[in-house]
């Protein structure tokens, strides 16, 4: 998944995240902190969960609830007319 793959999912649904307008301009970002969940992805393909949470400050389970609900979401089937 590409850092552009992400972001149209509904990041809504997904409790470890929030978006708050004048934090971080609103973007997705791990809820309580402001690092954007942009990060992870731009990162993913070089690093393992373990140096991600080492390199930018954020805890093995929020990294795994991000991915977890990409892969979810993934699974989820297609709303379709």
């Amino acid at each position: 998944m590409t850092a552009l793959d992400w972001s149209p999912l509904d990041w809504s649904k997904c409790p470890a995240v929030e978006s708050i307008p004048g934090k971080r301009s609103g973007a997705w970002v791990f809820k309580g902190t402001r690092m954007p969940i942009s990060t992870v992805f731009e990162n993913l393909q070089d690093m393992n969960v373990d140096e991600l949470v080492e390199e930018f400050g954020v805890t093995p389970e929020q990294v795994r609830a991000i991915l977890s609900f990409v892969a979810k979401s993934a699974e989820a089937p297609l709303n379709r007319p």
